[in-house]
């Protein structure tokens, strides 16, 4: 009878742990995937941002055929649309309604070349150099893009990413705090038999092991309950929204997953480790204040 009350309230301690556990884990899990959406949805954001090179009069449509096909091979070149002086013309009538070569006699519109750039480019002091490049061609009369808008752009995400990286740091600690008191309490429990295994001269190691083996098993079946519940949700976000799978990539949902593993074996790990370590330490008067 005894044996199965101490089953029962084991089995009791094993659920509760698991899910306050596979809680915090869901929590951190949520901040990660955050963490890489945003930096997804910055660099979509960014490779939207327009460089124009204005083309000059006399280019010939085989030189800027030729230019084109080199700027292609540029690492920091996303897209590149090229828009004639006529369909410049008629884009604008389109727009205003009017038609400027009435009053003006001739096509005031230069050939363009929009140039959409990689994200890791789309910076002031990347631009600097790459707009000296698009310049130095002979074909190029000028290059114009928002610098203020990029400017104030990579400012408000590099602060946005400050905060989600603070937000990130104070959650870990929270949640090693709150999976080290769960790991604790599970253990608190034992600490006579551990008292009584170390006076008839069991190691410390030999005594550990069980319990770390127990809280890993715990981190494992949490880490494992929080991404069924992340993907989940996450799969269930994104039929709601189709829109949002252009931010939500497989490759960030299976970093979010590994990483909740890697961290619930990792912190549960540590906190049994730790709180073992505690009561092997205690002498046998202590144990009866904590």
């Amino acid at each position: 009878m005894q044996k199965r009350k101490k089953r029962g309230f084991t089995g009791m301690q094993m659920f509760t742990s698991c899910i306050s556990t596979t809680m915090v884990l869901v929590l951190l899990g949520l901040v990660v995937f955050f963490v890489f959406t945003a930096r997804r949805l910055s660099d979509t954001v960014k490779e939207n941002l327009t460089v124009t090179v204005l083309l000059k009069d006399d280019a010939t449509s085989a030189e800027i055929k030729r230019y084109g096909a080199y700027l292609e091979t540029e690492r920091f070149v996303n897209r590149i649309a090229y828009i004639s002086k006529e369909q410049a013309l008629k884009e604008q009538i389109e727009a205003m309604g009017s038609d400027p070569t009435e009053f003006l006699g001739a096509n005031p519109f230069s050939a363009t070349m929009e140039i959409t750039l990689n994200a890791d480019y789309a910076n002031s002091d990347s631009l600097c150099w790459i707009t000296s490049r698009f310049k130095a061609a002979k074909l190029v009369s000028d290059v114009v893009y928002q610098q203020d808008l990029m400017d104030n752009l990579n400012e408000n995400l590099r602060k946005a990413g400050f905060v989600l990286l603070i937000l990130a740091t104070l959650l870990m600690f929270v949640s090693f705090g709150l999976i080290n008191s769960t790991i604790r309490l599970s253990i608190y429990s034992h600490r006579f038999l551990i008292h009584t295994m170390k006076l008839v001269g069991a190691r410390w190691g030999f005594i550990r092991r069980p319990f770390v083996w127990r809280s890993l098993n715990i981190g494992l079946i949490s880490a494992v309950l929080a991404d069924a519940l992340l993907v989940g949700g996450i799969h269930a976000l994104v039929r709601y929204d189709a829109a949002l799978a252009e931010f939500v990539t497989w490759r960030n949902v299976l970093i979010m997953s590994g990483t909740v593993v890697v961290l619930g074996l990792l912190m549960t790990l540590l906190c049994s480790y730790f709180s073992v370590n505690r009561y092997l330490r205690m002498r046998e008067s202590e144990m009866y204040e904590v």
